[in-house]
């Protein structure tokens, strides 16, 4: 099998590529416009791999898409791409409406254009919305979403089962919750938390840190991923979770503790705007169907984690470019201090 991946030079797609070219024997292609939190680094270990194809391009790009999907003919497309930082989509809408409808728009047409035997749209549990304990979401639960990288997201979803419907394209969607693990981007919480404490920064922390989430380590991510691709009814929604929610603040304090850093660097600032209180996820169908189940446990996979940061210093150096630290600025550097 030759699969096209979109975004396999971020964080999640990238790890997806490695495990495939290490586990299975299929091909990739992987088309990535390389923004701020792509990177080719990621893919240092399979770049000489006579199965992996890279192609520097736009998701929008209407003609390179389809003139890339019937030159290289892929039985599937794993469709990663996407603005996924919910801060930045509030600083800055307009990308992440681009990129996540009209980007997924044109995979889409591309697929049926050229009749591609599976489409895998990667999604969020952050389409569901903020949920009230006990409640998991499953994947028959209505769409709420609160932010514009949220709404784009369902949005997305939306057009990706359209097309099921409508044109009957074999498509097959994922929503999975927060990531963690190597190679992450230092802007999301985990690894944002782990280069500050590192370099004894503040760790900002929003409002009173007691926002929950549902914690995936990157790699039971991709085996979902990969067990949807093989084993997933066509038309169907599959819930990927970790299975271990915890607040904000306690997975800070545990990586300040697995650093060696004092919590008097928690730093806590003004909450975000429509910022959700509550994420969780119900795997049980994915685990049902396919037999997929997380293999990390959170206390291990943070450990691997922060072992992973600290040898990589220099990683960290060089994604930590001009746009990062502009960002940086312009997002906690105007905010109130609270406490």
């Amino acid at each position: 099998m030759k699969i096209l991946v979109t975004g396999g030079a971020g964080f999640i797609g990238s790890a997806f590529v490695r495990m495939v070219i290490a586990e299975t024997d299929f091909g990739v292609v992987n088309l990535d416009k390389l923004t701020y939190a792509g990177n080719l680094e990621n893919l240092k270990a399979v770049e000489r791999n006579e199965r992996y194809r890279f192609v520097h391009g736009d998701i929008c790009d209407g003609a390179l898409v389809d003139a890339l999907i019937e030159a290289e003919k892929p039985e599937a497309i794993v469709h990663f791409a996407a603005e996924s930082h919910v801060d930045r989509s509030i600083l800055s809408p307009e990308p992440v409406i681009r990129t996540n409808l009209n980007g997924t728009f044109t995979m889409l047409e591309g697929a049926r254009k050229h009749k591609v035997g599976r489409f895998v749209h990667v999604s969020t549990d952050e389409v569901y919305g903020s949920l009230e304990a006990p409640l998991e979401a499953t994947e028959e639960f209505p769409l709420n979403a609160s932010s514009p990288y949220s709404a784009a997201k369902a949005g997305s979803d939306l057009l990706v089962r359209s097309y099921f419907v409508t044109f009957k394209l074999p498509v097959v969607i994922t929503r999975a919750s927060n990531n963690y693990g190597p190679h992450h981007f230092p802007e999301k919480l985990i690894p944002l938390m782990i280069t500050n404490a590192f370099d004894d920064r503040p760790l900002p922390v929003y409002g009173d840190g007691q926002q929950v989430r549902d914690w995936l380590y990157v790699d039971d991510h991709c085996r979902g991923i990969l067990a949807v691709l093989r084993k997933g009814r066509e038309g169907e929604i599959y819930n990927i979770g970790g299975n271990r929610s915890l607040p904000n603040l306690d997975v800070v304090r545990q990586v300040l503790a697995l650093t060696g850093k004092p919590e008097s660097l928690i730093q806590y600032v003004t909450d975000r705007p429509g910022h959700d209180r509550r994420y969780a996820l119900s795997s049980e169908k994915l685990m049902r169907e396919t037999g997929w189940a997380p293999a990390m446990d959170f206390e291990t996979g943070l450990e691997r984690t922060i072992a992973w940061y600290r040898a990589n210093g220099e990683w960290v150096a060089r994604v930590r470019s001009g746009a990062y630290r502009e960002y940086y600025e312009k997002n906690y550097g105007g905010r109130e201090t609270v406490g």
